[in-house]
């Protein structure tokens, strides 16, 4: 409440009373400004669609009701998909989303959502605002007219659901999967056919067999979504999403015609919310899980194969679209860097912990 109470006075241009500043300068510092947001995510989905909820309450907060952005889900302004589109052109002055929904487009957007063997959530948080990662991808998407934002993050994501098991790679072969952006390529180098669905799309899809496994987020969304209600095996690790971040796109122009406070409101409420959806992840996929798994489903762990194949690959697949865009390979070169520099910490100290201290937990519940 603190922190809240701060940035609503940073966004309120530092008014130090009104016996100092009178209400027409108060209204001249702090204009009235309405925007309208698409959101690529559905209402049924509250952790998604909600971050983008909390970031307009925030700006309205921090602006003392003065700068007011409403937000819409999928299909009553823009389709999900067309979200980058309606910020590019103007039609909107901000967009929430995911960035490889548009790797048609360039495949290096994708590094603004998760690429394959890429960051953790906490590792692309330190890329975004310690490292250069907000710096490069600005340079991107500088040329569709946007200045994109940090709007959330879910923290690793599961690896999808399936109709049957998967023993080997050779399963991977003619499975009929929805994914999105470079994990779809990758994966069709394994054998699955990929399908890029917008989210509201997936369940029917699923049900009448038009797909063989489905990829969302992890338990809190997904059952929400009901797969395990058609394909009960339930694989880990998400290896192409291991801490995939969610998106503010603005329009440049419109955002440029901000003033400096307004600006500096959207960077902190962006960042306020991307930690507050990070949370609920951390606090309500451990429980969803648990209400699977009393449900009948089947976790599974990727075989190792499929695992290494995987690897293999990435470093084929980026290697080869390294050679095709040199911004692409710029993006990339310091994405994975700034990866190999903390695996190694992450390793020994937090995974080292996390180990020990689930070993025990498991120990004790035996003993009880």
């Amino acid at each position: 409440m603190q922190r809240r109470s701060f940035l609503k006075k940073v966004g309120m241009g530092a008014i130090v009373g009104s016996a100092v500043i009178g209400a027409p300068a108060i209204a001249q510092e702090n204009p009235s400004i309405k925007w309208r947001m698409a959101s690529s995510y559905p209402r049924s989905l509250p952790a998604l669609y909600g971050s983008g909820e909390k970031f307009v309450k925030y700006v309205k907060e921090m602006t003392g009701g003065q700068f007011i952005i409403d937000s819409f889900p999928p299909g009553e302004i823009v389709p999900a998909l067309q979200v980058m589109d309606a910020v590019s052109n103007g039609t909107i002055q901000a967009g929430h989303t995911s960035s490889y929904y548009y790797f048609g487009k360039n495949p290096a957007y994708c590094f603004d959502t998760a690429v394959p063997f890429g960051l953790n959530a906490r590792q692309m948080f330190a890329w975004m605002t310690e490292g250069n990662g907000m710096t490069l991808l600005r340079e991107l998407f500088a040329s569709a007219n946007i200045v994109n934002f940090m709007l959330g993050n879910t923290g690793a994501q599961m690896g999808g659901w399936y109709r049957n098991p998967l023993n080997s790679v050779e399963d991977l072969k003619g499975l009929k999967m929805r994914v999105a952006g470079l994990t779809g390529e990758l994966l069709s180098r394994l054998g699955v056919v990929p399908q890029q669905l917008a989210t509201g799309d997936i369940y029917p899809a699923l049900e009448k067999g038009t797909l063989d496994a489905v990829e969302l987020v992890g338990p809190f969304d997904d059952e929400k979504a009901g797969f395990f209600n058609v394909a009960k095996y339930y694989y880990y690790p998400g290896f192409w999403e291991a801490g995939p971040q969610l998106s503010l796109y603005t329009n440049k122009d419109a955002y440029e015609a901000l003033p400096e406070h307004y600006k500096a409101v959207i960077e902190n409420a962006s960042r306020s919310a991307t930690m507050d959806m990070l949370a609920t992840y951390d606090a309500q996929n451990p429980q969803a899980l648990r209400r699977l798994l009393a449900a009948g489903v089947k976790l599974q762990e990727f075989p190792r194969d499929i695992l290494e194949a995987a690897y293999h690959a990435a470093q084929e697949m980026y290697k080869e679209y390294s050679d095709k865009d040199p911004m692409f390979k710029k993006i990339y070169e310091d994405h994975m860097a700034f990866r190999d520099n903390l695996m190694p910490w992450f390793n020994a100290v937090e995974g080292s912990y996390t180990r020990f201290v689930s070993q025990m937990i498991a120990k004790s519940r035996q003993k009880s």
